[in-house]
């Protein structure tokens, strides 16, 4: 089967074949390790540089660090990174797929996407004081503000030059919004598929 790619996106860069940094598996703390590693490697070649990326999901901070890392490395190297997702780019995945802009996307065309909110998993327990329950539900408060923040920034970042609206791309998220290669090429999320 041959590539699919929008029409400005023309050859697809050899680079997406041979990718210098290859991430697979959730991300955490062991994955950034290992991705800083192979970005300070691949940052020592010349050329294009390509990131593949296959994951279930995980630290959904830590793929925004993933993300900003890959955006100075571009602008202070000079150099052009790519993204090539392949087979599954899940939740964190998104986030550090959304770093790249539209033009420099790519995915297998095996490749599912998975868009949704953050998540938070807290319980909180009041007891004492009323002033004290307060301010722990308004420290809560803010971090939840601050999340949702954050998360609208990434959606933005996801949806800018696409055919997505960041509104349609909110909507969507609450429900789990899964994609397939071919569905994120026709609506300009990604320049390519392979």
């Amino acid at each position: 089967m041959d590539a699919q790619t929008s029409d400005e996106a023309g050859v697809i860069p050899k680079c997406l074949f041979s990718p210098q940094i290859r991430l697979s598996g959730l991300i955490d703390d062991n994955k950034f390790i290992d991705f800083q590693s192979q970005l300070d490697n691949a940052l020592k070649s010349e050329g294009q540089l390509a990131v593949e990326l296959t994951t279930p999901g995980g630290d959904a901070d830590l793929a925004r660090r993933i993300g900003m890392d890959i955006q100075i490395a571009s602008e202070h190297s000079g150099r052009e990174i790519l993204f090539i997702g392949k087979t599954i780019v899940y939740s964190a995945g998104v986030t550090i797929m959304a770093s790249f802009p539209r033009k420099r996307r790519y995915l297998t065309r095996d490749c599912l996407l998975l868009i949704h909110e953050r998540r938070m998993d807290q319980s909180l327990q009041l007891s004492g004081p009323l002033q004290v329950s307060l301010q722990r539900v308004k420290a809560l408060e803010a971090q939840l503000k601050i999340g949702i923040e954050v998360e609208r920034t990434g959606f933005a970042m996801l949806c800018e030059g696409t055919g997505v609206d960041c509104d349609e791309c909110i909507e969507r998220a609450r429900t789990n919004w899964y994609l397939k290669s071919e569905e994120a090429l026709s609506r300009r999320l990604i320049l390519g598929v392979l």
